[in-house]
């Protein structure tokens, strides 16, 4: 009677019914990405190419994704040097509080950007606990670009060393071991075996973090100081400025050259991964 009831494996699926489950993901990549990015491309393909072209090359707008460009590669650059720090601090040794440490990393994920961005602009102030030092020093940081490239390090370093962290806890100790018994110094071993095992990880970071930096508003709207003159506007910011001008064609035509610079550093993180794993299946 006991084995009559236990039913035999056909080495089914989980979760039954391939078209049902396929509808729903078709439904909702539609309702959440398809359809937003289809209404950005009709709202910009509304103006004429000569209108299109005018408004992508405002000098306001130049000036905006260049700020936001630049501020983004080099809080990314930061962010790979200190997320790798990081990342092998809390693979490679064993301290108190080490697992707050790794929870902290997860902070700016779950952290609204705009608490985040109104803290370290009164932090990075002229009377602020850290700004204040620095201005004595000559040293302007809020308002500025550096401000705004400190917001966007803060908002980026998760990706980096969530990234670079797993790579470390699956690296055979033996590659730096069979290193040191070939001669190689601790120098040598880190940027000739273990850096080349991590590379691929770290790009990958650092084009998540880039990404997330040229498109961020919240973090980086206070700090920034949005001037024009001072040239500290970032790409957001205008698109905004835009939509409360009711100029949505212009909004949607700066917004779709933000989506093409998305999606080819979407193309070079997902080239990045393809390489490491037939790197990985090839050894």
């Amino acid at each position: 009677m006991a084995k009559s009831r236990v039913k035999k494996y056909r080495g089914g699926h989980v979760i039954p019914g391939f078209g049902l489950t396929l509808g729903i993901t078709i439904a909702m990549l539609s309702l959440l990405i398809l359809i937003p990015l289809a209404s950005v491309l009709g709202n910009a393909f509304r103006q004429s190419p000569a209108a299109f072209f005018k408004t992508i090359t405002q000098p306001n707008v130049i000036h905006s994704f260049e700020t936001s460009i630049l501020c983004s590669f080099i809080a990314a650059v930061i962010n790979c040097v200190f997320g790798l720090i990081l990342a092998w601090v809390l693979v490679k040794y064993e301290f108190p509080g080490k697992r707050i440490l790794d929870g902290l990393i997860e902070l700016p994920f779950c952290l609204p950007t705009a608490v985040a961005g109104i803290t370290l602009s009164k932090m990075y102030s002229t009377t602020g606990e850290l700004g204040g030092p620095l201005s004595k020093l000559g040293i302007k940081v809020s308002y500025t670009h550096i401000g705004l490239t400190i917001a966007l390090v803060f908002i980026g370093i998760p990706f980096v060393v969530r990234a670079i962290q797993p790579v470390l806890e699956k690296m055979d100790k033996q590659y730096e071991e069979a290193a040191y018994i070939l001669g190689a110094s601790k120098t040598k071993t880190f940027f000739k075996v273990i850096l080349s095992e991590i590379k691929p990880a770290m790009l990958t970071g650092f084009g998540l973090a880039f990404a997330r930096g040229i498109g961020e508003y919240g973090s980086v709207i206070y700090i920034s100081g949005n001037s024009e003159k001072e040239r500290t506007q970032v790409v957001s910011y205008v698109i905004m400025q835009k939509l409360n001008y009711l100029d949505y064609e212009s909004a949607t035509a700066i917004a779709l050259v933000l989506l093409i610079i998305s999606f080819l550093l979407l193309f070079f993180i997902n080239v990045v991964q393809i390489r490491q794993s037939r790197r990985t299946n090839n050894v």
